[in-house]
């Protein structure tokens, strides 16, 4: 029986480079329609921007909102470490108690609606400064995983990241 050349590349293991960014592109697409979500860019900055607003205000149960209810939120490794929507708005309310006031400012941020994944960069700043990024994964249009680095510094955000400096959120 006839079996099509890129069935025997993809046999022997020779797909071109298209045809494996072909293949990767259709598996990110049926991946995204699995997910059922159609989050777009704009969906995700209005996100961005409500959890940093909703933490200068100091509206922990705002935030959490923004979580799915079997999110993980994690600063590896397990340095900051929570599972479940409820866990996350205990530690946002631990954070956000007392009269010290905090800000978060997101710097940069990207999202890509074929796989559902997006970062931002961020200052964060209370008792102590914080400069980090965090890369994010959505389902059903709320935060399904959290991943976040982040170094104390002093330093304000264009002296932090020098000669390398941009933002796109002004």
């Amino acid at each position: 029986h006839f079996v099509p050349p890129d069935a025997q590349k993809r046999r022997a293991g020779e797909l071109s480079v298209r045809q494996r960014s072909t293949h990767q592109a259709h598996r990110l697409r049926a991946i995204h329609s699995q997910r059922g979500s159609s989050m777009t860019e704009t969906d995700f900055i209005g996100v961005m921007l409500g959890i940093a607003s909703s933490w200068t205000e100091g509206n922990a149960s705002l935030a959490a909102g923004f979580f799915d209810a079997d999110a993980v939120y994690e600063e590896p490794p397990k340095q900051q470490f929570y599972r479940g929507q409820e866990n996350i708005l205990e530690f946002f309310r631990s954070v956000m108690s007392g009269d010290i006031p905090l800000t978060m400012k997101w710097r940069n941020v990207a999202f890509d609606p074929n796989t559902n994944i997006g970062f931002g960069e961020y200052t964060f700043a209370r008792l102590k400064q914080f400069h980090g990024i965090v890369i994010l994964q959505f389902r059903g249009g709320k935060i399904f995983r959290w991943r976040e680095y982040q170094y104390q510094s002093d330093l304000s955000w264009e002296e932090f990241a020098g000669e390398s400096a941009f933002s796109t959120l002004d």
